[in-house]
């Protein structure tokens, strides 16, 4: 009988080959598809990023974890599909204009993808009208945005106002985050979260979620 936990259990160990023997018994046994996402990848990484943000685990940890996700991910992303398992939202993820930082970048991504998320990755030096193109033409609900250098921060703003002008206020939570950024910055520049550390940005993701709904 195929084994979510030992999913959950190799992906936080980074054993990517594994992962994918797992998942692909899982699959062959007819395990269904969302119980695989949730209970094996997901929970998987869900331990990863609380490790992360406790500091048990440090950068290379969960870049080799997030690798053995990706692994289990393109084995039952056609089959998500084919089922029309809903993700949790749809994020658009990018370094900010002027910023050729990518790091923590890739790493919130793969903390959102890890949380159930369909990741948008805009790359690195986005301008505000590519973020803005994310969230009109392939619905992105939330804009997440990374600045590593003071220089660039003011981008954040920049975007904040051509998402107000594109008439997308309220129809789109806006995140900011990168070592420069603070809680104070995004609430000066009316960003609807901020998040310290690529584990608390998947969490915060899941609550604009949750409150644009609500709305």
């Amino acid at each position: 009988m195929a084994d979510l936990q030992a999913i959950a259990e190799n992906i936080i160990k980074g054993q990517a080959p594994k992962v994918k023997e797992l998942v692909s018994q899982a699959l062959q046994e007819s395990v269904p598809v969302r119980d695989i996402l949730h209970k094996g990848l997901i929970a998987g990484m869900n331990v990863v990023g609380e490790k992360f943000k406790n500091n048990e685990f440090y950068v290379p940890e969960v870049l080799i974890a997030a690798r053995a996700m990706k692994q289990g991910m393109e084995l039952i992303r056609p089959r998500l599909i084919e089922e029309k398992v809903e993700p949790v939202g749809k994020a658009a993820i990018g370094t900010v204009k002027g910023d050729l930082h990518d790091i923590g970048k890739n790493l919130v991504a793969m903390m959102l993808e890890g949380a159930g998320f369909e990741v948008i990755d805009l790359g690195i030096d986005v301008p505000p009208e590519k973020f803005i193109g994310a969230v009109k033409e392939q619905g992105a609900q939330v804009i997440c945005m990374s600045a590593l250098l003071t220089t660039t921060m003011p981008s954040m703003q920049t975007t904040i106002e051509a998402v107000k002008e594109a008439g997308l206020s309220g129809k789109v939570g806006v995140m900011i985050g990168g070592a420069p950024v603070t809680q104070a910055y995004a609430d000066q520049i009316g960003a609807s979260g901020y998040a310290p550390d690529a584990a608390s940005a998947a969490e915060k993701a899941k609550e604009l979620i949750e409150k644009m709904k609500a709305a």
